[in-house]
């Protein structure tokens, strides 16, 4: 079963540029080494310029696990402390999707 996030970031005023290269930086390496990472979205909030939400999907929560563990995760929920004035994360269950295939079927 699909296991996913929801984190909403509110960051410090004049740090959102630094944020987001720190998560530019973190996510290419999730690209390059986490097949079971399906969905991993930042997105910045149009009404609010210090506003970041995240959307995550991966395989299991053994996966997220792995995630967890990676050493560029690690050094990303270190060093955005810096740049974080709060954080909110939503844990989710994949009900159902359109789009999001785990390798040979649909989810």
């Amino acid at each position: 079963m699909s296991f996913g996030l929801f984190v909403h970031f509110k960051l410090k005023s004049g740090s959102e540029e630094d944020f987001d290269n720190l998560v530019a930086k973190t996510l290419s390496l999730i690209q390059e080494n986490e097949p079971d990472t399906f969905v991993y979205a930042t997105h910045s909030v149009q009404t609010d310029p210090r506003e970041r939400v995240f959307y995550e999907l991966y395989r299991d929560h053994a996966a997220f696990m792995r995630h967890e563990e990676q050493p560029y995760v690690q050094r990303f929920l270190s060093e955005r402390k810096q740049f974080v004035e709060r954080v909110a994360v939503t844990f989710l269950s994949l009900l159902d999707a359109k789009g999001i295939s785990s390798g040979n079927e649909e989810l």
